[in-house]
């Protein structure tokens, strides 16, 4: 039966992102929430989505696309990975139907890299490159930073490669649980502003084998030299962890950083720093316009 509305949903390990469209594409509302994987049980989930869609009056036919964390094995409903290399445009044809709901609602599978030197996974990311592609931007290399930041290898619109990075977990770790946690605690969202920050991407590119000794350096300096350093101690920490990161990528090709606010300038800052060329996208539609493309795909437009 033909039906009025989609309804697309970026479920990620900490937020819910809903956005409600017309059968034209058209976006009519939107919802977000920190209701993410990580406070969901399994029979939690769908409680959550059908809440939202009645707050926004979305009957039963109106079918439901998701990408993320709720197709993970501990999520909603496990979306298995698929192996590289795989074709951005082929990943709806693999999205699995929610079992036991009377609506249809589809989650797109994530990605898995089995090579037993590297290996590695993402979910959703590959849905914000889908989204950068149908924007067109090309095959190349694709730096999405976060709490795992995501380096992702894309040729003839299929991805070949990719590399996660605990860069922002490590980050919270080091600035909250650890012997750092007196002076590093910070909520700025500008630390690459400081000097201290470009002095520790600096330090740590130039020798990245060096990087658990320059975060102790990190916290002996205000013992060291007195507390008025102690202020520097997050943005060198962030500069640090940033500078150990890039200095494992490939500085000869250029780089697409999808990221918004002060993840997008940090990184920004580091790759001139460091002597990467980079252009920008700005994250917040991209996983959007994949996931439209997804639906059109499986459900026609």
């Amino acid at each position: 039966m033909p039906t009025t509305y989609f309804v697309c949903v970026d479920w990620g390990t900490t937020s819910f992102r809903l956005w409600l469209l017309s059968a034209g594409g058209e976006v009519k509302a939107e919802r977000r929430s920190s209701q993410g994987m990580a406070l969901l049980a399994r029979d939690e989930f769908s409680p959550v989505l059908e809440s939202a869609l009645r707050e926004l009056s979305v009957d039963l036919m109106s079918p439901v696309i998701i990408c993320g964390m709720a197709g993970a094995a501990q999520g909603w409903q496990e979306a298995k990975y698929l192996d590289l290399p795989t074709k951005l445009d082929g990943i709806p044809a693999q999205a699995i139907r929610v079992d036991g709901s009377e609506r249809d609602i589809r989650i797109l599978p994530g990605l898995a890299q089995r090579l037993e030197s590297a290996p590695d996974v993402i979910r959703g990311e590959e849905t914000l490159i889908l989204g950068a592609q149908l924007k067109g931007q090309g095959d190349g290399l694709y730096c999405l930073p976060g709490t795992h930041s995501k380096w992702i290898e894309v040729n003839a619109g299929a991805v070949t490669r990719f590399n996660t990075v605990m860069t922002g977990e490590l980050f919270a770790l080091l600035s909250t649980s650890s012997t750092l946690s007196t002076y590093a605690k910070s909520d700025r969202s500008d630390l690459y502003k400081d000097a201290a920050f470009e002095q520790g991407v600096r330090d740590a590119f130039k020798d990245p084998t060096t990087i658990s000794s320059l975060i102790f350096s990190a916290r002996a300096t205000p013992l060291v030299f007195g507390n008025d350093k102690a202020t520097e101690m997050p943005a060198r920490l962030s500069g640090l962890l940033i500078g150990s990161e890039v200095a494992a990528m490939d500085r000869d090709k250029p780089v697409t950083l999808i990221a918004n606010g002060g993840l997008e300038m940090s990184y920004k800052t580091a790759f001139e720093i460091t002597g990467f060329t980079s252009s920008s996208l700005p994250s917040d539609d991209l996983a959007l316009s994949g996931l439209i493309y997804a639906a059109e795909a499986i459900w026609g437009k």
